[in-house]
């Protein structure tokens, strides 16, 4: 929920990324203005995609996954994620969709485009719109007006499309307490648990697992391995050479004010009393009392984060109390933040109202601003500006040291003449070298590089290095001997599986014959047993744990079905249960959840239409997609 709450602080860069709709659209994906003169890469009805527009289409895409992933992705994880094909699916569907919009003869006009353009507050100054302030944040997107308004008024068009459809969906009061019940209903169940490794008298012959090995010798296959000499530039060990004065310390001061400002910050916890963005008045006003309610426990006394535990929707208060940490006041939304910063330590506040419902905030700890003098800011700028200076003086003695490779087919003879030490590795797979701190951009050129191949300069943060690859050392399969044991082990966990499930089906047929309760005469050393009490779907199963399909195999039993068709797959074995009673949901209940189970509802709807929209359009279309791009 924090993160939730800072992404939807009020800023300028969230406003028009999400609040305006200028280069993602919510359901389809980004448009892009076509250049008529670059190579098609696909024709939909005629109208071509072309490759500029894919290209970008592609790239944005991609850089979408490296914020997702911090960064980390190889070619396997996009070749996994298919992103060729994500991104010519989005380009495709734009074109359907805007042709659909056109033939039901919508059209976007130049005052509807002008008034949306002029209703995006990052376009605004003082809530007017300012053409200045519109061209630049334009040119910092890399988009000229005419190219954005483009977008924008394709962006218009769907979305008229978007809402054509989306008001044709309808959802009647049956399907939401339908829904209220499927969701909220509750089932107990017995259940015998055949674990694998409980069954310890499982021993293999040698045949058994040589025979095991001869047929699954690719599981045992070695990772391919590199074996490097390299070259270490590292700013530490540059910094004894570098030198800081009193004027360059004043002079970054000078240059750089508000660098050493240092923001109020709030340290809070929080009750979130949910509702929906479209809740009706009636619900509400009704979460506003229950939120009065909380507030007046808290300010009795009653321990703050056993209230967020008991009462809070948010569903990080069950492992932390409903702690926010510190956070500053553009991280949080407003009117949240507003109330917390203007409170003190210990204070509870009454309830705040956001898009996410009604808060309880209570202050823990106030830091105020703080803004460092020269002399407090001067170690911190004398740290700076030396390691700054240690890391040029490393890149340059590592361009000296290229700079002698490009004449030379050894690294080692290198470092000889220029009086540097070499360091080798031992044989090292794809997770790097032992030891290495950041070792990602250092084995990825090394596993680019062919035998005696020499890299250029890798910059790894804090430290440059140059290597050689001496050898080269490709996946093998080693020979039985090497890996008897780890073979003798998969062996065993295979025959105890494979034993397990036997005995449960076996269990599981006897007692369908018997019709005998299974907890009657089921306890052995072999097996564990239990009740698991009432519990809901999307619920923890008491003494279990999270076990999807155990769960939907229970709900899928009844009085007069007591046992499943088969034992249940879990995480610690196999599972057969025996169906004790049903609870239904309380009623009562139904009126607190009615407007969110509608919204959800609605959108589920609204999606299955769309999808069978694009459905429908595409067998319906010729669409040529060009070799290469498929």
């Amino acid at each position: 929920m924090l993160n939730l709450m800072r992404k939807n602080a009020s800023t300028w860069l969230i406003k028009i990324l999400l609040g305006a709709i200028v280069l993602v659209f919510v359901f389809w994906g980004v448009g892009s203005f076509r250049n008529r003169n670059e190579g098609r890469v696909a024709v939909v009805n005629g109208d071509p995609i072309m490759a500029d527009e894919y290209n970008q289409t592609y790239n944005r895409i991609i850089e979408q996954i490296k914020q997702r992933y911090g960064g980390q992705i190889n070619d396997e994880m996009l070749k996994m994620l298919q992103i060729k094909k994500q991104a010519m699916n989005q380009l495709i569907d734009k074109r359907l969709l805007l042709a659909e919009a056109r033939r039901l003869d919508f059209s976007v006009s130049n005052t509807e485009l002008i008034d949306s353009i002029k209703s995006i507050s990052a376009f605004q100054h003082n809530g007017i719109f300012d053409n200045r302030q519109y061209r630049a944040v334009l040119a910092q997107n890399r988009l000229t007006p005419e190219v954005f308004e483009s977008l924008q008024r394709e962006n218009l068009l769907m979305e008229r499309l978007r809402n054509f459809i989306a008001d044709s969906v309808k959802v009647s009061d049956a399907e939401v307490e339908d829904w209220y019940q499927w969701k909220n209903a509750e089932v107990n169940i017995d259940y015998v648990l055949f674990n694998p490794s409980l069954l310890t008298d499982i021993h293999p012959a040698d045949a058994e697992v040589k025979a095991y090995y001869d047929s699954h010798k690719e599981a045992y296959k070695t990772e391919a391995k590199r074996k490097v000499d390299y070259l270490q530039f590292a700013a530490a060990d540059f910094a004894s050479k570098v030198t800081v004065s009193d004027a360059d310390v004043k002079n970054y001061f000078e240059a750089n004010p508000g660098v050493f400002d240092t923001p109020k910050t709030v340290e809070a916890s929080h009750v979130l009393i949910k509702t929906d963005q479209n809740a009706s008045p009636e619900v509400v006003e009704k979460a506003k009392e229950k939120a009065l309610m909380v507030m007046k426990l808290a300010k009795e006394g009653k321990d703050f984060a056993e209230l967020a535990k008991k009462y809070s929707d948010d569903p990080s208060a069950q492992s932390n109390g409903g702690h926010l940490g510190t956070f500053k006041r553009n991280e949080m939304v407003e009117p949240f933040a507003e109330k917390a910063f203007s409170m003190s330590p210990g204070d509870i506040s009454e309830p705040v109202k956001t898009q996410f419902g009604w808060h309880i905030i209570k202050v823990e700890k106030v830091n105020n601003a703080v803004t460092l003098t020269l002399d407090q800011a001067k170690p911190k700028i004398i740290q700076k500006l030396t390691d700054e200076r240690a890391k040029n003086l490393a890149y340059e003695a590592a361009t000296a040291a290229y700079n002698a490779v490009q004449n030379s087919d050894s690294l080692s003879k290198v470092a000889e003449s220029l009086k540097l030490s070499i360091k080798t590795t031992e044989p090292f797979g794809h997770s790097g070298p032992v030891g290495m701190k950041t070792p990602a951009k250092f084995t990825t050129a090394a596993f680019e590089l062919s035998t005696n191949g020499i890299s250029d300069i890798i910059d790894s943060g804090d430290t440059y290095y140059i290597l050689q690859v001496t050898e080269a050392i490709p996946e093998t399969i080693p020979e039985f001997t090497a890996v008897a044991d780890r073979v003798r082990t998969d062996v065993t966990r295979q025959k105890q599986d494979e034993q397990a499930l036997k005995n449960a089906k076996q269990f599981l047929a006897d007692h369908n014959k018997s019709g005998k309760p299974i907890l009657d005469g089921s306890a052995g050393k072999t097996v564990q047993t239990g009740t698991t009490g009432f519990f809901k779907r999307s619920d923890r199963i008491p003494n279990i744990g999270y076990e999807r399909e155990l769960s939907a195999a229970a709900f899928g039993l009844s009085s007069s079905k007591k046992y499943p068709d088969a034992p249940v797959k879990g995480q610690k074995g196999y599972y057969v249960i025996e169906f004790k009673a049903r609870k239904p949901a309380d009623a009562s209940g139904l009126s607190a959840e009615k407007d969110q189970i509608l919204s959800s509802l609605t959108s589920q709807k609204q999606k299955r239409l769309f999808d069978d929209l694009i459905t429908t359009l595409r067998n319906n279309s010729n669409i040529v997609i060009e070799s290469g791009y498929k």
